[in-house]
């Protein structure tokens, strides 16, 4: 039976942050400054699928609206030389703290070094709200460098739990 190792990350202090350089003056990132469900969908499905994202791919669009509309979350674009790149997105999780709900490169620009400096950005623009500590869950179906990544940018395991996958049709 296959399974899957979901682990949980949290930095707690803002001076935990390693930042890592942009490896491209070209590559940036911005808020997106309205509320698109659209866009956060359209963003899920395609960074997703490599690594079989499923929790909300049947959502109607009355959903995406509503999740994207939220107060509690901010949605930010990555874009290297003006082609859409990647997102992120920030959501307050109600308790003081800040998740990074979804994270992640459209397949065409992984393997280029931007993780790194947009994970970078992620946590350092969560960090300007002051919250209690920032945190992300990653499961090992998620890109290979995801783990790496997070532990490289001063995140750390306070989670680690296996469960069977279902097996599949």
């Amino acid at each position: 039976m296959r399974s899957v190792t979901i682990t949980l990350l949290q930095m707690c202090t803002p001076e935990a942050l390693r930042p890592s350089p942009c490896p491209d003056p070209g590559f940036t990132i911005h808020e997106r400054p309205t509320p698109d469900g659209t866009f956060n969908r359209s963003l899920y499905l395609a960074v997703g699928a490599p690594w079989q994202w499923t929790d909300k791919a049947d959502w109607s669009a009355e959903q995406w609206h509503a999740y994207a509309s939220s107060n509690s979350l901010r949605t930010f674009e990555a874009s290297l030389h003006r082609s859409l790149a990647g997102y992120f997105e920030l959501r307050h999780d109600g308790s003081g703290g800040i998740e990074i709900a979804y994270f992640g490169l459209l397949p065409d620009f992984t393997g280029r070094g931007l993780g790194a400096s947009m994970l970078s950005t992620a946590l350092a623009t969560a960090w300007q709200s002051s919250p209690q500590r920032v945190w992300v869950s990653t499961c090992s179906l998620d890109h290979p460098a995801s783990l790496r990544n997070y532990l490289a940018r001063g995140m750390s395991v306070y989670h680690t739990e296996t469960k069977p996958l279902p097996d599949s049709p």
